[in-house]
């Protein structure tokens, strides 16, 4: 979802400068990069240790939602091509559906006025894995959502943990690199797009 389908990764920068700021720190590259993806306490504890904080992981998280709450405001930005790949999506008729480590009160707030919401298969968070990514667990949950095999799975994925995450377990993976996670290692993928709209990634829906 972040980075991919909205335009919400700059915003979670901001909240990390905010927090890290307050104890006389600045957020990273080196940081976001280890952070995204991971699942809510975890990801907490890679800003802890990566700067040696005295604050618990459940602390810092709590702090972050309420920072990530106030800047959210309505249904952020769509990243290029999201429209037209969701159409084309539909009239191929590709079953789909999002899995993303955002707190599903957020993805519920994102998509209350997304108007193709319903035609998502499934929507699993970070609210419903145990181990973030680059855990593969969030990819097979989705296969098993599909009732297919996770070789036979498509994932999108616009970071180097997502990325990892879905090359382990086992699915096609294509990455959609951002502004803000281009620099980051994409092993695997059997695609690396310029965006949604890429002819690149739709041709591999028609192979």
């Amino acid at each position: 979802m972040d980075g991919l389908l909205f335009d919400t990764e700059k915003l979670y920068w901001q909240v990390g400068d905010t927090v890290l700021q307050r104890r006389g720190f600045r957020f990273s590259a080196e940081l976001q990069q280890r952070m995204m993806g991971r699942v809510g306490v975890s990801a907490m504890a890679q800003m802890i240790e990566m700067h040696s904080l005295k604050d618990s992981a459940e602390d810092l998280l709590a702090e972050s939602d309420q920072i990530y709450s106030e800047l959210l405001g309505e249904t952020p930005d769509s990243m290029p091509g999201l429209e037209l790949w969701i159409d084309y999506l539909d009239q191929i008729e590709m079953p789909f559906g999002l899995a993303t480590s955002s707190r599903r009160k957020f993805v519920d707030r994102i998509f209350e006025s997304v108007p193709w919401r319903e035609a998502l298969q499934f929507v699993l968070t970070g609210d419903d894995v145990v181990n973030g990514k680059p855990d593969p667990e969030m990819y097979l949950k989705a296969a098993e959502k599909l009732g297919i095999a996770p070789e036979a799975m498509m994932v999108l994925e616009d970071s180097g943990n997502g990325c990892a995450a879905a090359v382990a377990a086992g699915a096609q993976t294509v990455a959609i690199p951002s502004e803000h996670t281009k620099s980051q290692d994409f092993s695997g993928a059997i695609l690396v797009a310029e965006s949604l709209a890429d002819p690149m990634l739709w041709s591999l829906l028609r192979a």
